[in-house]
């Protein structure tokens, strides 16, 4: 980031001003007092009033290939002077090359794609893929899960706190969460048998006709806060789904572009392929782009009219394209899987060295969760949502950037961009360990 002269410190106060003035008050901030960022290289940002940041979130796991990524830029910059936008009623390159290049690295038998602006609709579009290719209605999802901001997605989100409205969609089921931590039918893993996968086969035989359209989930929840499903759960939870019928959706909108380390995509980690793949946030590096993935036969079944008017613009394409294309040329998979290791590591010392407010450290690669509690040491699971508020403010005074999620806002959420190295993973444990310290002793 090249050094620049710190505007006036009023200017971040004017502007959180405005944002109070101007925008929803549901378009919430972190931190008592906003950062207001302004500037950003690499996992570097800078606030209007010249302090810099080390970005341990990305935009929510965003921006996967650093901010302001040259290569990318270059791409994006040369398209704009070339052609801006068009709508999906006429094709072009930069969409035609990034399709092609999505399935060639899709899982299975994906091999068509439907591009739209955000992850909300490429949900809405798998669900509705997934209803006309079986002629059946009802969606099973997972509580703890979430899939965006529209009134489908609302319906399909397992948490209250995301649900504006009472009238929900009707058809959507709701399947207990693997979340091992706080496992909703009371039993510990392994002994458990993955019961709250088996239970997929008795909410089916229930609470559904018998028929499921389709089984959406995230392969790692990630507004629930990265809930990381036992390594058998997806094959048992599948097959249960396919008995009846139904296809499987995968939602990659966090999980996918190397994000778990290694693989492409989340759901391969658990050795399942999907009939249908959402993905957003990563895809593009911060431009607004989402795709949905479909089998031939599924995508061949809708006959009727559809368009995108910014699905596959060409200039978000091209970010799209290059941003894959970076993360390939620099084998940023295998980085995420190293680093995320190292990270990892690092949070289960901390763990060690904090025993009483973290009571679980959990994720792949870089998609990595820490909750806090009340005090683990006594047996005493209670969220603790302040201690992560009170650990904000601290990782603030340090210069560091994460996330938080979970249903309660108790879980922290940390994912830097792929291109992390070994010096910023330690410098963000050093950080974060400095802050725990601060939090622990108050």
């Amino acid at each position: 980031m090249n050094p620049k002269a710190a505007p006036e410190t009023r200017a971040s106060a004017e502007i959180r001003a405005k944002h109070k003035e101007y925008l929803f008050p549901s378009v919430t901030n972190y931190y008592a007092e906003p950062i207001v960022l302004a500037e950003g290289h690499g996992l570097r940002v800078r606030d209007l009033d010249g302090t810099e940041y080390l970005d341990f979130f990305g935009g929510i796991l965003t921006v996967s290939v650093g901010h302001c990524n040259e290569s990318v830029n270059a791409a994006v910059k040369a398209q704009i002077d070339r052609l801006g936008h068009v709508s999906t009623l006429y094709p072009t390159l930069p969409i035609v090359e990034l399709a092609e290049k999505l399935v060639s690295i899709a899982p299975g038998k994906l091999r068509r794609a439907y591009f739209t602006a955000s992850g909300t609709e490429a949900d809405e579009t798998a669900v509705m893929m997934a209803q006309v290719y079986t002629g059946r209605t009802e969606v099973i999802a997972l509580r703890h899960g979430y899939s965006g901001r529209s009134m489908l997605a609302q319906s399909l989100a397992g948490q209250a706190s995301w649900r504006a409205v009472p009238t929900q969609i009707a058809g959507i089921k709701h399947a207990p969460s693997p979340y091992c931590y706080r496992c909703p039918l009371k039993l510990t893993y392994p002994k458990c048998g993955v019961a709250c996968a088996q239970d997929l086969d008795e909410l089916i035989r229930t609470t559904t006709t018998g028929q499921p359209a389709a089984f959406l989930a995230e392969p790692i929840q990630g507004v629930g806060g990265f809930v990381t499903p036992p390594k058998e759960y997806f094959q048992i939870a599948v097959e249960i789904v396919r008995k009846y019928g139904g296809v499987f959706i995968s939602d990659e909108v966090q999980t996918g572009f190397g994000r778990t380390g290694d693989k492409w995509w989340g759901c391969e980690q658990y050795g399942v392929e999907p009939d249908l793949m959402t993905m957003a946030k990563g895809i593009a590096n911060g431009m607004p782009l989402s795709a949905t993935l479909a089998t031939p036969a599924i995508a061949d079944s809708f006959t009727k009219l559809q368009i995108s008017t910014f699905g596959g613009n060409p200039i978000t394409a091209t970010a799209g394209k290059a941003t894959i294309d970076y993360i390939e040329s620099h084998d940023l998979r295998r980085n995420a899987a190293v680093q995320g290791a190292r990270l990892r590591e690092g949070l289960e010392r901390l763990q060690k060295k904090h025993p009483r407010i973290i009571g679980d450290v959990r994720g792949m690669g870089l998609m990595q969760g820490v909750e806090l509690v009340k005090d683990e040491t006594a047996g005493d699971r209670t969220p603790n949502p302040q201690a992560v508020n009170a650990l904000f403010e601290e990782t603030k005074k340090r210069g560091l950037l994460i996330g938080k999620g979970g249903m309660l806002g108790n879980c922290l959420r940390i994912s830097p961009p792929l291109t992390v190295s070994v010096a910023e993973v330690d410098e963000a444990l050093q950080k974060l360990g400095e802050s725990l310290a601060a939090i622990d002793a108050a």
